[in-house]
């Protein structure tokens, strides 16, 4: 299994990046996926999650109407559409994936599967 995540990068406060996380060597729609952030000193966080056919999907409150996730399970590919950015959203940002779906959408020791990390950085 391998996930790829890309996207990252630099930018305003206010601005908009869109993260990607590529799924190989799994059968994609199986699995549900979700977005996590690590800070600098901070412990991993919790961002947002779907379910394996997106009928369900759920955000930490601090990026609700600011964030959407989605995926293609055509593409093995599951996105994260980041608007209104702010400062504090700065952070490594890693996908995960876990085989139907776990127990806690929001409990990082769910999941089975994590890519490599982007770095978002956002200027104030």
């Amino acid at each position: 299994v391998q996930l790829q995540a890309s996207g990252g990068g630099l930018v305003p406060a206010g601005g908009s990046l869109r993260l990607s996380c590529a799924a190989s060597r799994l059968s994609f729609s199986l699995y549900g996926m979700a977005w996590f952030r690590q800070a600098p000193g901070k412990e991993r966080e919790f961002v947002a999650a779907i379910s394996r056919s997106a009928d369900a999907t759920f955000y930490v409150d601090s990026v609700k109407g600011r964030f959407t996730i989605s995926r293609d399970n055509a593409k093995n590919t599951m996105y994260l559409q980041m608007n209104t950015l702010k400062s504090e959203d700065t952070a490594v940002y890693y996908c995960a994936a876990r085989l139907l779906r776990p127990s806690s959408w929001n409990m990082s020791l769910e999941y089975t599967h994590w890519g490599q990390g982007t770095q978002v950085t956002v200027s104030s």
